[in-house]
C-alpha cells in the first residue's frame, strides 16, 4: 500500500512554477532535494544510497540498490529517489522518507549519470554503453525514447527551461546536445584530440553556459609534468561546434598551483560562484563566475578536501555546499560564504576492507609518496580499474592503455610482460612519469627478480587494489549468445584460425606467472619505429574488449575488424584472411560478447593461479 501510495503521489504532482535552484539537474553522486530538508549519498564501494536529514546531518537510512551506483537524483519536488547501478544495469527508484523499493528498471547497459525534469514526470539517464539516453516515466517506470547520442556517455544535465538535455563523452570530453521535443541531437561541442575523461556536466542557472571538468591526456609526454592536464571547459550553450569553447587549465589557474583528476562541478543558485573538486589532489577550488563571455572563471580559493573527493552539491538556497569525500565515506557539510567547514557526515562503513582501502586511497592519491609533482595518479590512465582509450609514447614503445579486470588471473603484467607482480609498480612510482617518494624505504628490487612483494604494506595494499578488478559481463550476451555470436564462437575456437592456441582458457590468454612466459610474435612490432621491446607480446584477456578500442599494443587498430583484418597481414595472429566479410562479422559479434559467463570458477577448477596481492 506504502508504494502505491507514493506512486500516486508522485504522478498526482502538479509543479506551478520551477525554483530557482532545483534538485536533479545534473548528474552527481550527490543530491539535494528542491524543499532542502534531505541530500542523498550514493555509495559507490558498498551499493547503497544514504539519506540524510540536513535539519540535523544526521543520516535516517542506508537503501540497498545493488553494484557501483554511479548517480542519484531526487525525482521533482518529492523525496522520491532515482539512482543509477552502473553495475547491475538498472536504475531503481525509492522511496526516501521511508526507504521502500517503488521500481527497479532494467536497462541495456551502465548507466550512470541521471536528472529528473523539474516536474518529476520524467528521468533522463545516461547508458555509457552502447551510448544512448534513455527516458523513463517516472510514474509507471516504462522506458520511452531511448536516443544514441555518442560514445561512453557519462554526465548528463537537463536546462533550466526543460527543453533540451546535455551529455558528455566520457573518452572525447565532447558535449552533446539534445532536443527533448525532437528526442534528436541537435549539436556537438568537440574539443581537442587529447581531451579524456568528462564524468559530470554542470549547467548555469541563467546564462546559456555548461560547464565540464575533465582532463588532457598528453601522450607523446613521458613524465609527470603536463602528460595529464585538468581543465574545465566552459561551453557556450547557443554557439555550435568550433565557435564557443573555452579551456581553462587547472593546473595554472594560480600561479603554478598543480591540481590533478578533476571529478565534478557545481553552480551556486546565483549563479556566482562555481565549486570543482579535484579527486587526485583531494583538494577544491571556489571560483567566482565571471559574465564576461572572456574568462569565465576567476579564483576565489583553495579549499582542502577528504580523501577522493568525487561530488560538490549546492543547497537550494545557496548558503551551503556539500562535498563527499568518497574513501573517507563522509560528506562534510560548508558553508558556501566564509568556506569554512561546518560538519562532517558519516554515510557508511568501509566496505573494502583495511588493506584493499589503503591500496585504493593509494591508487587515486597524485600527492607523495606516489607522486612528486601532482599532475598524475594511477587513476589518471586507469579510472576504477577501467582504460583511458589511449595509446601512450612509453620509453619502450608505443602502448595502449589496459584495463585491470581480471588482472589477478593474468600475470606477468604490461604487453612486454617485464613485471611479474604489481609492487613492480614501484619502479613507475619513482620514474619519470610519477616521480614519487615511493612506498619501499630503500632499494627497490628489479622487475622480474626477487620479488618486491612483503617489502612495503603501502605497496602490498596498492597490489591488493589493482588485483580486485573483476571483469564486467558483456551487455552483447545477457540472454545468451546470438546466432551470429554462436557461429563466431565456433570460427574462434576451429583449429584453422588458431584464434584459441594463444587466447585460451577461461580469460582468453595463456599468460601465466610460470617461467618462461609465453610471448608471441603476432607480426605488430614492426608497425611502431619507436619499440625497444618487441617483437614478442604478452597474450591480453579478450574479456571486456567490446569496451576497450583501441586494440593491439600499439593502439593502431581501431576496431576488432581492424584486429582481424588489416592489421592482420599475413596470418600471424590467427588464420583470418580465409573468413568471408560476413564470418569476420560473426567472429567480431562472439569477441564483443565476451564475457558471458563467470571465469572465476573455470580457473579454480582449471588449477590456475590467481595474485591477490
Amino acid at each position: 500500500m506504502l508504494i502505491r501510495l507514493a506512486w500516486l503521489w508522485i504522478a498526482g504532482l502538479v509543479v506551478s512554477s520551477t525554483p530557482a535552484a532545483r534538485a536533479g539537474a545534473s548528474n552527481s553522486l550527490l543530491d539535494v532535494s528542491t524543499d532542502g530538508k534531505l541530500l542523498a549519498a550514493a555509495n559507490r564501494d558498498n551499493g547503497t544510497v544514504s539519506i540524510v536529514d540536513l535539519a540535523t546531518n544526521q543520516v535516517l537510512r542506508e537503501v540497498k540498490v545493488g553494484s557501483k551506483p554511479e548517480g542519484v537524483t531526487f525525482v521533482g519536488t518529492t523525496h522520491a529517489v532515482a539512482a543509477t547501478v552502473y553495475g547491475d544495469d538498472k536504475i531503481v527508484l525509492f522511496d526516501g522518507d521511508s526507504g521502500a523499493t517503488l521500481r527497479e528498471i532494467e536497462v541495456r547497459d551502465e548507466p550512470y549519470g541521471i536528472v529528473s525534469s523539474a516536474d518529476g514526470s520524467k528521468l533522463f539517464a545516461t547508458l555509457e554503453y552502447p551510448g544512448e539516453v534513455v527516458e523513463i516515466d517516472a510514474a509507471s517506470g516504462q522506458i520511452g525514447r531511448t536516443v544514441p547520442a555518442g560514445a561512453f556517455l557519462r554526465g548528463i544535465a537537463v536546462a533550466p527551461d526543460g527543453k533540451r538535455l546535455f551529455v558528455t563523452e566520457y573518452l572525447t570530453g565532447a558535449v552533446v546536445a539534445i532536443d527533448l521535443e525532437s528526442g534528436t541531437v541537435v549539436d556537438r561541442w568537440q574539443g581537442s584530440g587529447s581531451e579524456n575523461i568528462a564524468r559530470n556536466v554542470t549547467l548555469h542557472p541563467r546564462r546559456p553556459k555548461a560547464y565540464v571538468p575533465h582532463i588532457r591526456s598528453r601522450t607523446n609526454i613521458n613524465q609527470g609534468e603536463g602528460s595529464v592536464v585538468p581543465f574545465v571547459s566552459v561551453i557556450d550553450t547557443e554557439a555550435g561546434e568550433g565557435r564557443r569553447r573555452k579551456a581553462i587549465p587547472m593546473d595554472s589557474f594560480i600561479s603554478v598551483f598543480v591540481v590533478a583528476n578533476p571529478w565534478e562541478t557545481a553552480v551556486s543558485p546565483d549563479g556566482g560562484t562555481l565549486c570543482a573538486v579535484f579527486a587526485g589532489t583531494d583538494d577544491m577550488y571556489v571560483c567566482n563566475v565571471i559574465d564576461d563571455d572572456y574568462r569565465e572563471l576567476s579564483f576565489r580559493k583553495v579549499v582542502k578536501l577528504g580523501q577522493n573527493p568525487r561530488a560538490v552539491r549546492f543547497a537550494p538556497d545557496g548558503q551551503t555546499f556539500y562535498v563527499y569525500n568518497t574513501l573517507d565515506f563522509n560528506v562534510a557539510v560548508y558553508n558556501a560564504v566564509t568556506l569554512k567547514k561546518q560538519a562532517t557526515i558519516e554515510v557508511c562503513e568501509n566496505p573494502l576492507g583495511d588493506e584493499v582501502l589503503r591500496g585504493k586511497v593509494l591508487f587515486y592519491s597524485a600527492l607523495q609518496p606516489m607522486v612528486g609533482r601532482r599532475w598524475i595518479s594511477c587513476a589518471s590512465c586507469h579510472p576504477d580499474g577501467d582504460g583511458d582509450g589511449r595509446t601512450w609514447q612509453n620509453p619502450e614503445g608505443l602502448r595502449n592503455t589496459t584495463a585491470l579486470y581480471g588482472m589477478a588471473w593474468t600475470h606477468p603484467i604490461h604487453w612486454s610482460a617485464d613485471r611479474d607482480e604489481s609492487q613492480d609498480f614501484e619502479h613507475t612510482i619513482r620514474g619519470r612519469l610519477m616521480q614519487g617518494q615511493g612506498l619501499i624505504k630503500g632499494k627497490v628490487l628489479d622487475s622480474l627478480g626477487a620479488p618486491n612483494k612483503g617489502l612495503s604494506a603501502d605497496l602490498d595494499a596498492l597490489a591488493a587494489y589493482c588485483n580486485s578488478h573483476k571483469v564486467p559481463y558483456s551487455p552483447s550476451a545477457r540472454h545468451g549468445l546470438s546466432d551470429a555470436a554462436k557461429r563466431g564462437k565456433e570460427l574462434f575456437f576451429a583449429k584453422e584460425t588458431r584464434c584459441a592456441e594463444c587466447h585460451s582458457g577461461p580469460y582468453y590468454s595463456d599468460s601465466t606467472p610460470a617461467r618462461p612466459f609465453k610471448l608471441h610474435d603476432v607480426g605488430t612490432g614492426a608497425d611502431d619505429p619507436s619499440e625497444k621491446m618487441g617483437p614478442q607480446f604478452d597474450t591480453p584477456t579478450l574479456l571486456g574488449i567490446y569496451r576497450t578500442a583501441p586494440y593491439l599494443h600499439h593502439g593502431k587498430a581501431a576496431t576488432l575488424e581492424e584486429v582481424l583484418t588489416t592489421c592482420n597481414a599475413g596470418d600471424r595472429h590467427g588464420k583470418t584472411s580465409h573468413l568471408s566479410a560476413a564470418q569476420i562479422a560473426d567472429l567480431v559479434e562472439f569477441l564483443k560478447a565476451l564475457p558471458y559467463e563467470d571465469p572465476e570458477p573455470q580457473a579454480k577448477a582449471a588449477g590456475l593461479q590467481k595474485i591477490e596481492r
